[in-house]
């Protein structure tokens, strides 16, 4: 595994997931903000001390809205943020798809077009992986180019265990993605696989792409129990909001802080 590991190693941190701002998404079909909700949504999230972002070239207009956003920060202020963005699935923006590709000239040419987005990859990850996919040799040639180009740190999302396993078995992989969810903990063994080795979890849908938050009046009480599960659940990585909009990102950051010890809120809240 690489040495430079910008993901949180001992605690929880709540990240935010972009695929809302790129394309359409969810059960519920939801619309991308504008640019300037997108805008709007990104600036909501480092005042409110959120520092992961996690993007894909899947994921539409994500990277481009995202990229821009970072250029018009500080330079002291984009060294804080951990971006995280995947090769494998990409875009096809005149059909309003996507495709997967993970041959080696095809994630070459997506890394390259994510930094030029992006201009700096903290962590890569494999988006769509398979257990054959972790470790074919064109793959692993596409990792040895991105650490050419300077991402040290590498992801594999996965949603089944056999595929996590067998990334971990490589040594090649820093972190996982997957679902975590109180719906769905079929996934729940990686982490402790990610503990034995030193791994990141980086969990998604933990409101099960908002099914957990629509089976009753209080949405907020059923976040903060979602939150608290993945708190009792996995104690360090990135838990992935997904929301599009700046009013549900407030929510979400609350109801996670809430689930922390009053000392450990303390500590996380930053200035905005």
């Amino acid at each position: 595994m690489s040495q430079q590991k910008p993901l949180p190693p001992d605690v929880l941190e709540l990240g935010l997931g972009l695929l809302s701002i790129g394309r359409v998404w969810g059960d519920e079909r939801s619309e991308p903000p504008s640019e300037q909700g997108a805008e709007d949504l990104l600036r909501q999230a480092i005042e409110l001390g959120v520092t992961v972002f996690d993007t894909a070239p899947a994921y539409g207009t994500s990277e481009a809205r995202l990229g821009r956003f970072l250029n018009g920060l500080g330079p002291g202020r984009r060294t804080d943020l951990v971006v995280m963005t995947k090769a494998g699935e990409h875009c096809d923006s005149d059909r309003g798809t996507s495709f997967v590709d993970h041959s080696r000239d095809a994630l070459c040419r997506s890394i390259d077009r994510s930094l030029a987005l992006l201009g700096r990859i903290d962590v890569l990850q494999i988006h769509k992986a398979t257990r054959e996919v972790v470790r074919d040799a064109g793959v692993m040639a596409a990792l040895e180019y991105a650490r050419a180009c300077g991402i040290a740190t590498f992801g594999a999302s996965v949603s089944d265990e056999a595929t996590g396993v067998a990334a971990l078995e490589t040594g090649a992989y820093d972190a996982l993605q997957f679902p975590l969810n109180i719906a769905d903990r079929s996934l729940a063994p990686l982490l402790t696989l990610l503990e034995e080795t030193s791994g990141t979890a980086i969990i998604n849908r933990p409101f099960a792409m908002g099914c957990l938050l629509r089976r009753g009046a209080d949405p907020g009480a059923h976040a903060r129990a979602a939150f608290r599960f993945l708190r009792e659940t996995a104690y360090r990585g990135v838990v992935l909001t997904g929301t599009g909009k700046a009013a549900h990102l407030a929510e979400n950051v609350e109801a996670f802080r809430t689930c922390e010890a009053p000392e450990a809120r303390s500590e996380r809240v930053r200035p905005a």
